[in-house]
C-alpha cells in the first residue's frame, strides 16, 4: 500500500488524539497533541486501504494511525465510519479495532461527525454526497438511522439519486408525449451518451455504481441553471427527500434541535440546501434549525476523541499504539 506521507510537524514525542473520517471516497486522519501543539494529518483514498472485512479494515487503518503518529503514545481514538449504518456495524468495527489495540476507542457513522465538528452533540447528521443518510443518537444512546438504503432503493437527494431520478422524469417527459427540446433531456442524454430515446434505462444502468452515477448529477443542476422545470422540480424533491428523513428521526424520538447537512453535492449546490431548508420548515416547523456543514468531518473525530480522553482521564491514560493479545474478531 503506496501511502502519502503525513503533513505538518513532527509531534513524535507528545501523547496524540487521533481522529479519522472514513468517506466513501476518502479517509482522513488527523493526529493532535493534547498538550497543544500543530496537527499532524494523512489523507488517502479510502479504496486504496479498505476492504469491507472488518478484521483486515482494522488492521490497515491502525497501520494508517501508526504511521501518522510516528510512534506516540495514544490517549485515544476516534473514527466515523462511511457503511458502519447501525449501532451493530459501529459495534463490529469497533471490537475488530480493539481486539488489535489497547487505545480507548470509539466507532460512529461518519454522518455523525459533522454536528459534533460543530460542538452540537446529540443532534442530526445529514451527509447528501455520492449516497445520503441522516444519523443521530437520542438521549439514551440509541442510534437512529434514516436513509442510506443505497442509490437503486432509495438515498434521496445525494448525487446518484439525483441522477436517477432526473432519468425517471425524463423517461415521464416521454411519456406525455414531450420532445428533446428541454434542458434537462439534453443534459441526460449527453451526460449518459444516451444513443436513442428507447435505451435511455439502459444507459443508466450501464453507468454501475453509484460513484459512476453520482458524478453525472452536475448535469441536473446545469439544465435547472437553464430553465429546466423538469429538473427544478427534481432538486426540490431531492432536498424534500432528505428533509424527509431528518423529520422522520424527529419523529421517532431523536430529540434533536439542530440538523447539519454536509457532503459534496449539497455543499456545492445552493439550490439543493436551499430545497433542504424549505423541506424541513415544511415537515418539522419550528423544532429543527438547519446548518450547512462546510468544514472537514475529521474535525468532528477529533472531539469525539478528545471527548473520550477526557472522560478515561483517571484510568490508566495513553498507550502506544501496538497490538494486543487479544484474539482477532468482527466480520462484516
Amino acid at each position: 500500500m503506496n501511502l502519502p506521507e503525513p503533513t505538518g510537524p513532527n509531534a513524535r514525542s507528545d501523547v496524540l488524539i487521533v481522529g479519522v473520517d472514513i468517506g466513501g471516497t476518502k479517509t482522513h486522519l488527523r493526529a493532535i497533541p493534547i498538550g497543544g501543539g500543530a496537527a499532524r494529518d494523512l489523507v488517502l483514498p479510502s479504496a486504496e486501504w479498505r476492504r469491507r472485512d472488518w478484521g483486515a479494515d482494522a488492521a490497515a487503518l491502525l497501520e494508517l494511525v501508526a504511521r501518522l503518529t510516528g510512534g506516540a503514545s495514544v490517549a485515544a481514538l476516534a473514527v466515523g465510519a462511511h457503511g458502519c449504518d447501525d449501532a451493530e456495524e459501529c459495534r463490529a468495527f469497533q471490537s475488530a479495532l480493539a481486539a488489535r489495540t489497547d487505545v480507548p476507542l470509539t466507532v460512529v457513522n461518519d454522518a455523525e461527525l459533522m454536528p459534533l465538528a460543530l460542538g452540537l452533540s446529540g443532534q442530526i447528521g445529514v451527509v447528501a454526497g455520492t449516497g445520503s443518510i441522516a444519523v443521530c443518537r437520542s438521549a439514551s444512546g440509541e442510534m437512529l438511522v434514516a436513509g442510506g438504503w443505497g442509490w437503486i432503493v432509495g438515498d434521496e437527494g445525494s448525487a446518484a439519486s439525483l441522477v436517477r431520478e432526473a432519468v425517471r422524469a425524463v423517461a415521464r417527459h416521454f411519456d406525455e408525449g414531450g420532445d428533446r427540446g428541454e434542458p434537462l433531456v439534453e443534459a441526460i442524454f449527453e451526460a449518459l451518451s444516451v444513443p436513442s430515446v428507447p435505451r435511455l434505462g439502459s444507459a443508466l444502468s450501464r453507468q454501475g455504481s453509484a460513484a459512476a452515477v453520482g458524478r453525472h448529477a452536475v448535469a441536473v443542476f446545469d439544465a435547472a441553471d437553464q430553465g429546466s422545470a423538469l429538473a427544478l422540480q427534481v432538486i426540490r424533491e431531492g432536498g424534500r427527500g432528505l428533509a424527509r428523513l431528518v423529520a422522520l428521526l424527529d419523529r421517532r424520538g431523536a430529540g434533536a434541535t439542530h440538523a447539519v447537512a454536509g457532503g459534496s453535492v449539497i455543499v456545492s449546490q445552493p439550490r439543493l440546501w436551499q430545497a433542504f431548508t424549505e423541506g424541513l420548515a415544511e415537515l418539522a416547523p419550528g423544532r429543527l434549525t438547519p446548518h450547512l456543514f462546510t468544514g472537514k468531518p475529521v474535525e468532528g473525530a477529533c472531539r469525539l476523541a478528545a471527548s473520550l480522553n477526557y472522560s478515561r482521564q483517571s484510568g490508566a491514560g495513553a498507550v502506544p499504539l501496538r497490538a494486543s493479545s487479544r484474539t482477532k474478531e468482527g466480520h462484516p
